[in-house]
C-alpha cells in the first residue's frame, strides 16, 4: 500500500469552470493561475486541458513551476508572478513579473547580453503591501520602458481580499489601478494586457476585468464568496451556483483513503495519542491510512467527518503522522480496505474543501494544496 490518499482528478470539471469564467467575463482573455501544482490538483495536466479550453496565459509563482511546465512540453506564454531566475526566462521564453527597478536592470543587461528582448509584465502595489511599484510607478515604469532589450507586455495589480465579501476598498484599489493606467497611456506607454481580476472579481467586479482576467480558485470549483462563512459544515449549493452564467461550479478535486483496519472497543478505551477521546460505548473504530504528513491536519482531531458506505462518520483522538481514527459505530457493511472520503461525494452525502478550512481556521486554498499535493493523483477525462 502506498502512504496517504489518493485524489480523483476531474479535467471535465476543470472545463466547465473555464466556460464559466469566459461568460462572466465577455470571452477576455484568460490567464490561468497554476501555481502550487494548481492548487494542489496537477500543474500539467490541469494546465493542457486550461489550454485546451482557450486559456491564453498561464501564471506560476517561481521559475521551477515553469520549467515543469515547458518540460511537459507546454509551448504557451507563462507568467512567473514572483522571482524568475533570469537565466531560465531566455531559457524557458517565460515572462516574468516585474516589481523593482533592479530586476528590470538586470534583465535589461543579460537582454543585450544575449542580442534579444524580453517581455515583462509590470506589478503595480494598488492596496496589497507586498510587492510592486507604488510611489511614483508611472516614473519607474516609463524609465524601465526605456531600457533596452526590455518590452512591457502588460501591467498587473492584485487584490488584498481575495473574497470581496465587502468590495469598498477593492474598487479603491480598480481606481488606483485605472488612474495610472490613464497616466501611461497619456505618455505613450503602449500596453495591450492591463490585469487584476482575481476569482473573485470575475464573479462580482466587472470594472476590474480590464484586459484579461486572472483566475485561480473558481478554476478548482470554488468559490472564494461563500453564503455559509459561518457554518461548521461545507459550502451551500448557493455558493456553487452562478447566476450570470446559470451554470454551477463543479469541484474537481476529490480524495479518498483506505480503512487501514477495523477495530472492536469496550466503553471507556483511549483513542490515539493523549487520551483526547475516549469510548462512550462499545464501538467499532477505523483506522485510516492519512495523517498529518499527508495534508491531513492535526486540527482535525475529534473536529471532522469522512464518507464511509455513504455516512458522515467523526474523526476520533488525535491525528497521528500516519493515520486517523473514525468512529464506524452502526455503520453496516463496512470492510477493511473500503474508501474513506475525505473530500467529495458519496451517495447523498458531501463534504468539500470549504467544510475542512472552516474546521481547521483556515481557507479553501490551504486546504486543496494541503490535500492535493501530498497525494497519489488520478485523472479522469
Amino acid at each position: 500500500m502506498n502512504r496517504g490518499a489518493i485524489a480523483e482528478i476531474d479535467l471535465n470539471a476543470v472545463s466547465n469552470n473555464l466556460r464559466i469564467v469566459k461568460k462572466l467575463s465577455n470571452n477576455s482573455p484568460v490567464i490561468a493561475v497554476v501555481k502550487a501544482n494548481a492548487y494542489g490538483h496537477g500543474a500539467v495536466e490541469i494546465s493542457k486541458r486550461l489550454l485546451s479550453g482557450g486559456v491564453e496565459y498561464l501564471a506560476v509563482a517561481f521559475t521551477g513551476e515553469a520549467k515543469e511546465l515547458r518540460n511537459a512540453g507546454i509551448t504557451s506564454p507563462i507568467l512567473v508572478l514572483f522571482d524568475a531566475d533570469i537565466d531560465d526566462v531566455f531559457r524557458y521564453n517565460l515572462i516574468p513579473v516585474i516589481y523593482d527597478r533592479k530586476k528590470a536592470t538586470l534583465l535589461s543587461r543579460e537582454s543585450e547580453r544575449n542580442n534579444r528582448s524580453v517581455e515583462v509584465h509590470i506589478k503595480i502595489d494598488t492596496g496589497m503591501g507586498r510587492l510592486g511599484f507604488a510611489e511614483n510607478a508611472v516614473k519607474e515604469i516609463i524609465e524601465i520602458a526605456n531600457l533596452k532589450g526590455i518590452t512591457i507586455g502588460g501591467i498587473m495589480s492584485h487584490f488584498s481580499e481575495a473574497d470581496l465579501m465587502d468590495a469598498s476598498f477593492a474598487k479603491v484599489q480598480v481606481n488606483r489601478f485605472n488612474f495610472i493606467k490613464t497616466e501611461l497611456l497619456n505618455n505613450g506607454l503602449n500596453v495591450h494586457l492591463f490585469h487584476m481580476a482575481n476569482s473573485a472579481a470575475v464573479m462580482t467586479l466587472p470594472e476590474s476585468h480590464f484586459d484579461a482576467v486572472r483566475p485561480g480558485l473558481m478554476l478548482y470549483g470554488y468559490s472564494p464568496i461563500t453564503s455559509a462563512m459561518d457554518s461548521p459544515t461545507g459550502y451551500q449549493v448557493s455558493d456553487y451556483y452562478l447566476p450570470a452564467t446559470g451554470h454551477l461550479l463543479q469541484p474537481v478535486m476529490t480524495v479518498k483513503t483506505k480503512i487501514l483496519s477495523l477495530r472492536r472497543l469496550p466503553s471507556g478505551t483511549p483513542i490515539s495519542y493523549g487520551r483526547t477521546f475516549i469510548t462512550k460505548r462499545s464501538s467499532l473504530i477505523g483506522v485510516v491510512s492519512i495523517g498529518y504528513a499527508d495534508g491531513f491536519s492535526r486540527r482535525f482531531s475529534n473536529n471532522a467527518e469522512l464518507l464511509v458506505a455513504g455516512r458522515r462518520v467523526p474523526v476520533v483522538g488525535r491525528v497521528c503522522m500516519d493515520l486517523a481514527m473514525i468512529d464506524l459505530t452502526g455503520i453496516e457493511h463496512v470492510d477493511e480496505g473500503d474508501d474513506a472520503v475525505i473530500i467529495g461525494r458519496q451517495g447523498n452525502e458531501f463534504i468539500d474543501a470549504a467544510e475542512l478550512a472552516r474546521r481547521a481556521d483556515t481557507i479553501p486554498y490551504e486546504i486543496l494544496t494541503s490535500l492535493g499535493n501530498m497525494a497519489k493523483k488520478i485523472y479522469n477525462n
